[in-house]
């Protein structure tokens, strides 16, 4: 019972989904027989069985009943859950997800199709169901030893003949080649040409007419005596047909079967040693185009890989066809023979690909656009060359009307589309590259002009190429008869992107104009302060500029980022958000840095560091070298560099703000003249005043306070000199060395800081008159 109501129950399945891809309204199911038995009237059947038996009409089939199965299983009258939606997700209606179907339903529809031409092209269970079949057929069997015994007779005896011929027609055949003419030689008697006056530049002109009738000259001579090595090369294969028809007229060739089967492997022999006889003919040592024996030798080897797999392979498709193979597994046969020798062709292609491509390519020196594109085509001809080949083939595989024809006009139409693309390109290039020629009055006011304009050229010429690139690649699709323009009519894919790619595009150039003008405002404020002699301002802008920079960076890429992303329908409002969520909770993290980039802001807006200066940070001394929003750097004395985040700066020493006083501490002996003294410091320091070296680091003459301490061994003596920051250490420096000397010659006694003890001791005479008066009072 129930597996008559499964039975009913498929059986209504099927035709439903019959009656939805044939289009045809459902009739109403007949009435349950006996027994609840389903009931199918005869063209009900038929169409079931159409179904089952084809392999699209039955993927649809599945299709159709999962599409019912799936509807079946939810509750009647239920609605299905609104799909949940990420944050960030690409919107129903946005240029991504249109982007992202179109290219999903494009791909499905060009695999669709890849499978039903492989389906179409691979028919080869039937070539094994007739291997199988053959084999275990007794009187397939018998038939095959008939013919192998009756093959080998035929042509051992058609080869015994081809042998004899074969042998007596060497003579000659050494006799024609050894006549064959090898150099050209043109008599001028034979070549009556009238030729004008010609002028020097006229003379290649004159060689090269001379050696085409050369060559043409030579041709004539040397085809009698190629077309009698031809005919005499080809007698041992008439001889091996002859012999091989002649027994196949005898009884040999019966029955019919056999007759034909031995036929069809004479004929292919005899076919191919004639094709291989031509190739040798045309091309070789004695052929007539003659070539190098190691060309020729190439030649002879490919020729005879092609002909030998083509004819070999067609031969046996035949005898199989002959043989009870079906016409599906023949065809299959043939289009995989045909395959191999047009993939041998592309080995070919490859190989010589060097060669060839020299014999394209432009002599050297030669300039022009000619030039040019020949150069280029030099470079790819092997693409276009590979194309064809495998599209030939395609063309007869599938069998399409008017194949060959619309080939051609696809290929010639590619092709010059190809080389209007690459001419339209390399134009344009050229006028790009002359727009970027800047005038020398211009370079003389913006001096970094040309650099910046230079940093965006290679960009933009790969921007331009891609732009004509991609109207090339329509134009070609539209050679190729897919209606491309279609895709750029108004609500289609192809303007939302256009339209996207566009704003893209003009937003990013916008940032890219706001970017180099900030920064040749900046630069150009910089000099312009250096030049009028405000080194301060200067130095406090060349320090901010790093960190302007950066956060302008930051701002405009974060804009177009935001406008690319709006552009194909993410919602940016969440993305923001996010931002703002993920920007507190790491300042609440990193309250260290935090603390760094604000002391570094405040730092740098009240001035108190510039690149440049000498300060002491953290206990470290050196000069600045970068200060950004979060480190100072600088460099020390001994070369050292100091890295010092902001958040460690308690104390800043700058040393670098405009005056640097040199002081003047000098100890004198006790006895030394000490008016005399400060009198020569004076001196000193006027010298140095009236010396063009120190004359702009010295801002004063010396202050010379006086006599700031005394004791029994010396006198300190102590004052200052006003000089600017940068010339202290200079002016002390010399300072010093200059009062040493002066010192010197006037004989002024530095005193030394170490303490000198003097002791008298008594002579020994009056030692010994003290020791005998106290004895006498004693």
């Amino acid at each position: 019972m129930s597996q008559r109501l499964s039975s009913a129950l498929l059986a209504a399945c099927v035709f439903l989904a019959i009656s939805t891809l044939s289009g045809a309204r459902a009739e109403p199911a007949p009435p349950p027989a006996t027994g609840n038995a389903a009931t199918l009237s005869p063209e009900q059947a038929r169409r079931a069985l159409d179904t089952l038996q084809d392999d699209q009409k039955r993927a649809r089939m599945i299709d159709t009943l999962r599409a019912i199965a799936s509807v079946s299983d939810q509750p009647q009258g239920a609605t299905p859950a609104p799909e949940q939606k990420s944050p960030a997700s690409l919107s129903a209606d946005g240029l991504g997800a249109q982007l992202l179907l179109t290219v999903s339903e494009e791909i499905g529809e060009i695999s669709r199709q890849v499978a039903d031409m492989a389906r179409t092209l691979t028919h080869f269970p039937a070539f094994y169901y007739w291997i199988v079949r053959t084999a275990n057929d007794p009187a397939a069997y018998n038939l095959l030893i008939e013919i192998a015994w009756k093959l080998a007779l035929v042509f051992g005896c058609a080869f015994c003949a081809e042998w004899l011929i074969f042998r007596l027609i060497r003579r000659p055949v050494a006799f024609l080649e050894a006549r064959v003419p090898q150099a050209p030689h043109v008599p001028t008697q034979a070549l009556p040409i009238i030729e004008p006056p010609l002028s020097v530049a006229a003379e290649p002109e004159l060689h090269r007419r001379r050696a085409s009738l050369a060559r043409a000259w030579q041709l004539l001579l040397r085809l009698p005596f190629v077309l009698g090595r031809l005919v005499i090369e080809l007698l041992p294969v008439f001889v091996f047909v002859g012999i091989a028809t002649t027994l196949l007229g005898t009884e040999i060739g019966e029955p019919a079967t056999v007759r034909l089967v031995i036929l069809a492997v004479v004929n292919a022999y005899a076919f191919s040693r004639g094709l291989i006889c031509l190739v040798r003919a045309l091309a070789g040592p004695f052929g007539l185009f003659p070539v190098r024996a190691e060309t020729a030798a190439y030649i002879e080897i490919w020729a005879r890989r092609i002909v030998g797999v083509g004819v070999s392979g067609i031969a046996f498709a035949n005898v199989a066809l002959l043989l009870g193979l079906h016409r599906a597994g023949y065809a299959a046969l043939l289009r995989m023979v045909m395959l191999i020798m047009h993939l041998f062709i592309v080995v070919i292609i490859l190989q010589c690909r060097r060669q060839v491509a020299e014999a394209i390519r432009a002599p050297a020196g030669r300039q022009g656009l000619a030039a040019r594109v020949r150069n280029r085509v030099a470079s790819i001809w092997h693409y276009p060359a590979i194309a064809l080949d495998l599209a030939l083939w395609a063309v007869w595989a599938l069998n399409i009307q008017n194949g060959y024809s619309l080939l051609l006009q696809y290929f010639v139409g590619t092709i010059a589309v190809a080389l209007i693309t690459r001419v339209a390109i390399m134009v344009t290039l050229s006028l790009i590259d002359r727009g970027f020629r800047i005038n020398p009055e211009i370079l003389q006011r913006f001096p970094g002009l040309e650099i910046r304009a230079n940093r965006y050229l290679p960009l933009l010429r790969k921007i331009v190429s891609g732009i004509i690139a991609f109207i090339g690649f329509v134009a070609v699709l539209e050679v190729w008869g897919v209606d491309a323009i279609v895709w750029f009519y108004g609500g289609q894919i192809g303007s939302r992107l256009v339209s996207a790619v566009a704003t893209i595009g003009i937003a990013a150039a916008i940032a890219a104009a706001i970017w180099e003008a900030s920064n040749a405002l900046m630069d150009r404020q910089i000099n312009a302060l250096s030049r009028e002699g405000h080194y301060a301002r200067a130095a406090r802008l060349r320090t901010f500029q790093p960190m302007l920079r950066t956060v302008l960076l930051c701002l405009i890429a974060t804009v177009v980022g935001l406008t690319a992303l709006s552009e194909i329908g993410v919602n940016v409002a969440p993305l923001l958000a996010g931002a703002g969520i993920v920007g507190i909770a790491i300042g609440f993290g990193s309250q260290k840095l935090v603390q760094d980039l604000i002391t570094g802001l405040f730092l740098l807006l009240e001035n108190t560091v510039q690149v440049g200066d000498t300060v002491s940070v953290s206990g470290l001394t050196g000069v600045v070298e970068n200060v950004s929003i979060r480190t100072i750097r600088l460099r020390a004395g001994d070369g050292s560099v100091h890295i010092v985040p902001f958040s460690a700066v308690t104390t800043i020493t700058n040393s670098s703000r405009g005056a640097g006083n040199a002081s003047v501490s000098v100890n004198v002996a006790y006895k030394a003249d000490t008016d005399r003294a400060g009198q020569i410091l004076k001196d000193i320091v006027d010298e140095m005043r009236r010396e063009p070296e120190f004359r702009a680091a010295i801002r004063g003459d010396l202050e010379l306070w006086g006599i700031d301490k005394v004791d029994g061994s010396m006198v300190s003596i102590v004052g200052q000199i006003r000089c600017t920051d940068s010339g202290r250490w200079p002016v002390q420096r010399e300072f010093n060395r200059r009062m040493k000397l002066r010192f010197q010659e006037n004989g002024i006694e530095i005193a030394s800081s170490a303490q000198t003890i003097l002791m008298q001791i008594a002579a020994p005479a009056d030692a010994a008159s003290n020791l005998t008066l106290r004895r006498a009072t004693g």
